[in-house]
């Protein structure tokens, strides 16, 4: 299982939100860049991108800031995800460098969409699936979608995603503990690599979720916890090691 940190942009800003709420933010980098160079130096294999006013405006925003982080970090994986939605943005991000492109509300509401990207880009389309009250979120949070989430997420893999993201909306940016037990029936119910995210708070979140490294959770994303500093960045890596 590998840490990835996240590095959420808004207003050209590294931030991270609350449960995902565009009100309730704090800055912690002005510069995204510089903070996956930050990253990277420490060790991280993979980072997890995503453009906050994309995921609002449901088109790219902050495409400039994100290429030239992807230019500032040569060597390691990168997965961008927010406000994408058609193939046009998908091809722009890969050829910036980009290792994976993250679908979240399109795949949600389209699972055919994903299969088409799929077929044009192989093992290069993530599958974001955010679950708020047993619901599928999309645009950007704000709506709701599917509560069949498992037939969800067999359907995203049949179209053919090399992994999905699952977060727990509700614990995103809580620090209050990720959700072990719908992250690891989501991994048991797939063949495809499931990666956790929202709510890590320590090196016990990434114990439990250890656990069921066999059942395919591969991954766990971490914002708030690292830039806060519950998380040790380094007795996280030489845990996971």
């Amino acid at each position: 299982m590998i840490l990835i940190p996240a590095i959420d942009i808004k207003n050209g800003k590294c931030v991270r939100l609350l449960q995902g709420r565009m009100e309730d933010v704090t800055v912690y980098s002005e510069d995204p860049a510089s903070q996956a160079v930050k990253w990277v130096s420490a060790g991280a294999k993979r980072l997890h991108v995503v453009d906050l006013d994309g995921a609002a405006q449901g088109k790219p925003v902050n495409t400039h800031i994100i290429e030239k982080l992807v230019h500032s970090a040569p060597g390691i994986e990168v997965q961008v995800g927010g406000g994408i939605r058609d193939l046009k943005t998908i091809q722009s991000y890969l050829a910036t460098g980009v290792n994976y492109v993250v679908l979240g509300t399109r795949a949600v509401q389209d699972p055919g969409f994903l299969g088409e990207a799929n077929r044009l880009y192989p093992d290069q389309i993530i599958a974001g699936l955010d679950v708020r009250d047993g619901a599928a979120a999309v645009e950007a949070w704000t709506g709701k979608g599917r509560t069949d989430i498992l037939e969800l997420a067999s359907e995203l893999e049949r179209n053919g995603a090399a992994a999905i993201v699952y977060t727990d909306i509700e614990r995103d940016g809580m620090l209050t503990g990720v959700n072990v037990k719908a992250t690891a029936e989501l991994a048991e119910h797939c063949s495809i690599p499931v990666i956790a995210s929202g709510g890590i708070s320590g090196l016990d979140d990434l114990r439990r979720l250890m656990r069921y490294t066999a059942s395919g959770i591969t991954g766990a994303i971490s914002g708030k916890a690292l830039y806060e500093g519950t998380l040790d960045f380094a007795a996280a890596m030489e845990l996971l090691a």
